[in-house]
Parts: structure tokens; sequence; C-alpha cells
């Protein structure tokens, strides 16, 4: 590495903060948010008892994607996941557009979230959603978070491991207890379900698991991230999924009226634990949320930074603090769109750029290991999937049959996105 010129400080680093068990948090944090607490009824609804088995199903179909998120994620050190992924396998284009793509899609995420927490919030505090009590409770949850991201990583991962723990307790502890009252008849497959509802009780069921990637993009402020990012995706997934079938366990063994029910979790909790327990799932779903929102403030920020650092976007938005080392441009101005969309009643529709992101990054990234194998230049995996070529294709396939049931509309919202990156990038490129 070259020296600084004279008389100028080199520009400080990030700080490699986010340590192993950091690392699992965030995958918890990023995969386990609001949809759990819904979820049971309405998979249930669709196929009856045989719910069970389509979360084994969708858990072993997302377990394929992961395997080849993990080998790629363990050719790379530094920021910005299946942004630099698209960068290095297919060129400076495709990356940029991917990049723009997963920051509008960060941005819609966490606007949602954060609207949800105010109806969350209302079951508790009627007036959390009228106004001006919602504007305060988005704007300090929204600024408090940030807040933390600014003035240190270590700060932002030891707020995330609370928030984990704080979610995971509540689900636990329905577990523990719910196990117990649990009706073995209830769990019996039956009948199969009608045709065609199985396909459509996997496919709510696959973005219940999704979120996983926002685990990846700091890897430049992780503690050896191409070792330690497979570790905290496997057994992150296995920890999600492992919850999740149980608390389906719970809900189908304790809940003659699961398929009807609006707040399964929150009325399994009512019936093994009366009203404490419905309660404490209540604030369970609280800290759900606004972890999933922290995790998502920690990763959003990364993108800008890890695009700037490429030359693809101003130089200042690869600035990092003097002092807590963090990207603070990046943090400011993502915090200022995230409070916008979140105050703005138009932040729905962008929504949409969320799911179908999400899908073409785990079709791009299962793509750039088929690539990255066949590249002498590319870095070496540090995990090297089992039968990854063969997993790689049918994680795409799977991901294109998900992708065919999107609307014409969503895609269109993302193809005007695409070509608005794509006129950002041929600006940026005639500016040089």
């Amino acid at each position: 590495m070259s020296a600084a010129p004279a008389g100028v400080e080199p520009r400080p680093g990030l700080l490699r903060g986010i340590r192993r068990w950091d690392l699992l948090a965030l995958m918890i944090n990023g995969t386990i948010g609001a949809g759990i607490f819904g979820l049971p009824s309405r998979v249930f609804a669709l196929v009856g008892p045989w719910s069970l088995p389509a979360f084994v199903a969708c858990a072993a179909l997302i377990a394929i994607v992961i395997l080849c998120f993990a080998e790629v994620a363990s050719r790379f050190e530094t920021t910005g996941g299946p942004y630099l992924y698209a960068r290095t396998a297919f060129g400076p284009l495709v990356g940029f557009v991917m990049g723009l793509l997963l920051w509008l899609a960060r941005l819609a995420s966490f606007a949602a979230l954060c609207n949800l927490l105010v109806s969350y919030l209302h079951v508790l505090w009627p007036a959390a959603d009228t106004e001006p009590w919602r504007t305060v409770v988005i704007v300090a949850v929204t600024v408090g978070l940030a807040t933390i991201n600014f003035v240190g990583v270590r700060n932002a991962a030891l707020t995330g491991n609370a928030f984990a723990i704080g979610k995971l307790i509540p689900l636990l502890v329905l577990i523990a207890v719910g196990l117990s009252a649990v009706d073995p008849a209830r769990l019996a497959p039956g009948a199969l379900p009608a045709a065609g509802t199985f396909p459509k009780a996997m496919l709510l069921l696959v973005f219940a698991f999704t979120g996983f990637e926002l685990v990846i993009i700091p890897a430049g402020e992780a503690a050896d991230p191409r070792r330690n990012l497979p570790w905290a995706l496997f057994w992150g997934l296995a920890l999600v999924a492992l919850v999740y079938i149980l608390i389906q366990v719970v809900c189908m063994g304790t809940m003659p009226e699961l398929a009807t029910s609006t707040r399964p979790l929150a009325d399994a909790a009512g019936i093994v634990m009366g009203r404490a327990g419905a309660a404490l799932l209540a604030v369970g779903a609280l800290l759900s949320i606004v972890g999933s929102m922290g995790a998502t403030m920690l990763a959003a920020p990364r993108l800008p930074y890890a695009m700037a650092e490429q030359g693809e976007l101003p130089r200042i938005l690869a600035a990092t603090h003097h002092r807590f080392r963090t990207p603070w441009v990046g943090i400011l101005i993502s915090a200022a769109f995230m409070l916008a969309l979140s105050l703005s009643n138009s932040f729905v529709g962008a929504l949409t750029i969320s799911t179908v992101t999400r899908i073409i990054t785990y079709i791009s990234t299962c793509i750039a290991l088929l690539v990255l194998r066949r590249r002498p230049d590319a870095s070496g995996a540090v995990f090297r999937a089992p039968m990854g070529e063969a997993f790689a294709v049918i994680a795409v396939v799977t991901c294109l049959w998900l992708l065919s049931s999107v609307t014409w509309s969503e895609v269109r919202l993302v193809g005007i996105a695409a070509l608005v990156g794509l006129a950002l990038f041929a600006l940026r490129r005639l500016r040089f």
C-alpha cells in the first residue's frame, strides 16, 4: 500500500468489529421479522396439517440457496455482498444496477417495517398510530438506530445481539410451554391439500426465510469473513428453521381455529400461558420488528459505501468517520431516505422492489458461483459447496419459478429502477 501524500492524513478504514456470534445475531435479525407472528395461520389456511412438510421443504430449498451464498461469500473480505459478487462475476454495469436495486430494496424494507412497528405498537398504546405520535415514534426509532450505527459498528453489533436475544426469548418460551400442551392428533397430515395450494404455501414461506443476505453485506467490518460468514449462514438457517417448525407444531397442536386466527402466536400463547403469555408475544413482536430494522440500518449504508469504493458513486460516500470508523455519509444519507419513506404514504409501491430484488439477488449469486469456479483469476473459496454447480442450477430454476409468480406491475417497477441505474451508470462514466 502506498503512503499518503505529504501533509495528507490517510483515510481511516472500516473497523472489523463484527464477530462470529454478531454475524449469527445479524442473520437472526435479518430473517426473523414480523412475518412469523402471522405466518402459521396463513399457511395452515392454505394446506392444513401439510403446513409442517411445507416448512421443511422450504427450509431445504433455502438451504440450497445459502450453500451457493456461503461459497461465493467465502471468496471475499470486503464490503458489498451481492453487489460485489455481481460486479466481480459479470462486470461493473451489472454490479452497479444490482447495487442500486439492493439499496432501494433495503430503504423500502425499512420503511415497511417502521410502519408495521407503529401498527403493532397500537395494540399496547392506542395513540401510537395517530399524529403527532406516529411521527414521533418513526423519527425516534430511525434516528436512534442511525445514531447507534454512526458511533461504531461494535455498538450496532451489540445492539443487534440484544434484539436477537429479545426476539428469541418469547418464541422459545412459547415453544417450551406450548409443546407440553400439543394434541398429537392435530398434527396428523390427513388428506392431501387441494391442487395448487402447496406451491402457494411454499411461495409464502420462502419469503419468511429471506433476509439472510443482510449478513454478508458488511463483510468488510466482519472478523475473518471468509470463514465466519458461511458459519453464520448455516447455523442461522438451522436455528431459524427449527424455531419456525416448532412454532407451527405448537400453533397446530393447541389451536382448533388456527386457520382463522389473525394473531396466531399471541392466541397460542394466550391458550397455554394466559394473558401474560399473549402480552409477552406482543412485546416479542415489537422487539422482532425493531431488530430487523436495526439489521437493515446496518446493511443498507454499506452498499453506497462499497459502490463508492469501486468508483461508481461519488467518493464522499466512501468516507469513514475519523473516530468511529463508520461509513458516516452513507449512514446519514440512507437514514434520511428511510425516514422520508417511512413518513410518506407512498412507500408501499416501492416495497415491491424488495421482493423482486431479493429473488434477482439469489439468481445472480448462484450464477456467480458457476462463473467464479471457472475464473482462474478469482480468489479461492475457503468453503466449497458440495455438488455446488448442481445446487446452483437447482437454486436458479427455483428462483425463476418464484419470479414467475410476480405480477407485471412489480416487474415494471423494478425495471424502471434498473433503467434509472443504467442512466446513472452512463452519466458517471461520461464524466471520466
